[in-house]
C-alpha cells in the first residue's frame, strides 16, 4: 500500500496526463494531411527499413521536404512494440497506435520535467493548478501524440524549460538551436527574445553565449544534413528549405491568412481555455513570473508577423501560459475565505466548469474530422463479413489521403489500395 502510495505521489500527475492522451490516440488514431511526412517516413521506417527506393517520400515528397531524425527516434522506440504486433499478425493500425503512444511519452517526458521545476520554483500548489489546468485544455494533449514537426520541436522545448528554471542558459539555448535547426526553423522567433533578455539581466555573456550555439548550431546541421541527405537521396538541410520557402519566398500565405491578433484572439482562448484569463491575472499578481511570460509572449507577438497562422506553430507557449495561470489560480485559492478573493474562487470554479464542457464538445468535433480512416474502417470490416478471399483494390483520392488515410491503415488481404498519393500538402 505504501509502495502504491509512493508511486502515484511520484508519477500520479504523468498518469492522469498520459492516460487523456492516450484516450485521444485511441479514439482519434488517424492522422490529417499536417501530419502525413513523420507519418510515412515513421511508416516506411518500421516496414521497408534499409529499403530507402520502396520510400513514400520519393514518390510524394510534398511542397517541402522534412527531416527524418524525429521519425528515426520514435521508430527506433516503438520498433519493439511494432515488432510483437507483427508477430501476433495484427493489422497495421495497431503499429500507428504504437508510434502515437510513444511519441506521446516522450512529449510528456519532457513537460514532466518542466513541471518538476514549477515545484521546485514555485511550489507543489502551483504545480497542482498546473496539472489541471492542462487536463481541462484539449489541444495540448490531443496535439502531443501527432506527428507534427512542431510537436518534435515541441518535447525541446520543454526541455528548454527545464534548463531554463534550473538557471543552466546556455543549456536552454541550445536546446532551443536544437530544435530550431531540425524541426522548426520559426523557434528562432523564441530564440530572440529570450537570449534578449538573458543578455539584459546579465545572466549570459554574449560571448559565451555565440560560442555555445554556433558549436550547436553546426552539429545539428552536420546532423541533419548526414542524416536527410541520405535519406531524400540528396544534399539536403530540410529546415533550410523550409525557411527559404515560408520567410523569404513567404509563399506560406498560400495557405490561408489570418489578421495580426488571430492568435490573441481565437488561437489562444480556444486553448487555453480558462487558464487565457487567468494567465493575464498571473502576471499581475506575480513579479516573478514575468521573466518567463515576456519572452514567451515575444514570440507569439512576433509569429504574429506573418500572415499564415495556425494554432500549432505557437503551441511551445503554453506550458509558460499555464504556468502564469496556475500562479494566479493558487493565489486565489489560498484567498478564497476572503470578501473579494471568494467571488474570484468562485469565477474560476465556473471557468473550470467551462473548459471541461469545450474540451468535450472539441474533442466530439474532433473524433469526426477524420471521414476517410473510418470509411476504410467501415469498408474493411464489410470485406471480412463477405469473407472475400479475391483481390479488392481501393482507390485512395488525394482527398482520402489528407484526411485519415495513410499507410499505417493498409489491411492484408484481400484489400489493395491503389494511392493518389498520400501527399505532404501544406507548407509548414
Amino acid at each position: 500500500m505504501a509502495l502504491n502510495s509512493k508511486f502515484m505521489q511520484l508519477y500520479g500527475y504523468d498518469l492522469l496526463l498520459g492516460s487523456i492522451a492516450a484516450f485521444y490516440v485511441f479514439m482519434a488514431p488517424y492522422t490529417k494531411v499536417e501530419e502525413s511526412f513523420n507519418v510515412q517516413a515513421m511508416h516506411d521506417i518500421l516496414y521497408h527499413r534499409h529499403q530507402i527506393e520502396k520510400y513514400d517520400h520519393l514518390e510524394f515528397p510534398g511542397v517541402v521536404p522534412r527531416t527524418f531524425i524525429g521519425a528515426l527516434f520514435v521508430s527506433i522506440l516503438a520498433s519493439p512494440f511494432v515488432l510483437a504486433a507483427s508477430l501476433l499478425h495484427l493489422p497495421k493500425i495497431y503499429s500507428l497506435y504504437a508510434v502515437r503512444l510513444v511519441l506521446g511519452c516522450i512529449i510528456l517526458s519532457t513537460l514532466r520535467l518542466f513541471r518538476i521545476q514549477i515545484r521546485k520554483n514555485f511550489g507543489s500548489q502551483v504545480e497542482v493548478f498546473f496539472v489541471i489546468l492542462t487536463a481541462l485544455q484539449f489541444h495540448m494533449l490531443f496535439y502531443c501524440t501527432r506527428p507534427l514537426p512542431n510537436i518534435l520541436a515541441f518535447g525541446l522545448v520543454n526541455l528548454a524549460y527545464d534548463y531554463w528554471f534550473k538557471g543552466s542558459f546556455y543549456a536552454a539555448l541550445n536546446y532551443l538551436i536544437f530544435a530550431t535547426i531540425v524541426f522548426r526553423c520559426d523557434i528562432l522567433l523564441l530564440v530572440s527574445p529570450l537570449g534578449l533578455e538573458l543578455l539584459l539581466s546579465r545572466s549570459i555573456s554574449l560571448r559565451k553565449a555565440i560560442l555555445s550555439c554556433l558549436v550547436t548550431a553546426l552539429f545539428c546541421i552536420g546532423l541533419t544534413i548526414l542524416v536527410d541527405s541520405v535519406l531524400w537521396r540528396k544534399l539536403l538541410w530540410p529546415e533550410l528549405e523550409v525557411f527559404w520557402f515560408n520567410s523569404v519566398l513567404n509563399r506560406s500565405s498560400e495557405w490561408g491568412t489570418h489578421s495580426f491578433l488571430w492568435y490573441f484572439t481565437s488561437a489562444l482562448p480556444r486553448s487555453l481555455l480558462a487558464a487565457y484569463p487567468l494567465f493575464l491575472l498571473g502576471v499581475l499578481l506575480d513579479r516573478r513570473i514575468r521573466f518567463y511570460v515576456i519572452p514567451v509572449l515575444s514570440f507569439v507577438l512576433l509569429y504574429s508577423k506573418l500572415p499564415h497562422k495556425e494554432l500549432r506553430f505557437i503551441i511551445s507557449s503554453l506550458p509558460i501560459f499555464n504556468l502564469s495561470a496556475a500562479i494566479a489560480a493558487s493565489r486565489i485559492y489560498n484567498n478564497r475565505k476572503k470578501s473579494f478573493w471568494k467571488y474570484l474562487h468562485v469565477a474560476m470554479l465556473g471557468l473550470f466548469l467551462i473548459s471541461l464542457g469545450c474540451t468535450v464538445l472539441t474533442f466530439m468535433a474532433s473524433y469526426e474530422n477524420y471521414p476517410s480512416g473510418h470509411a476504410l474502417k467501415a469498408l474493411h470490416k464489410m470485406g471480412h463479413l463477405t469473407n472475400n478471399s479475391k483481390e479488392v483494390w481501393v482507390h485512395i483520392d488525394t482527398f482520402s489521403a489528407m484526411n485519415g488515410i495513410s499507410r499505417f491503415c493498409e489491411n492484408n488481404e484481400p484489400w489493395r489500395l491503389l494511392s493518389e498519393g498520400y501527399k505532404n500538402e501544406v507548407s509548414n
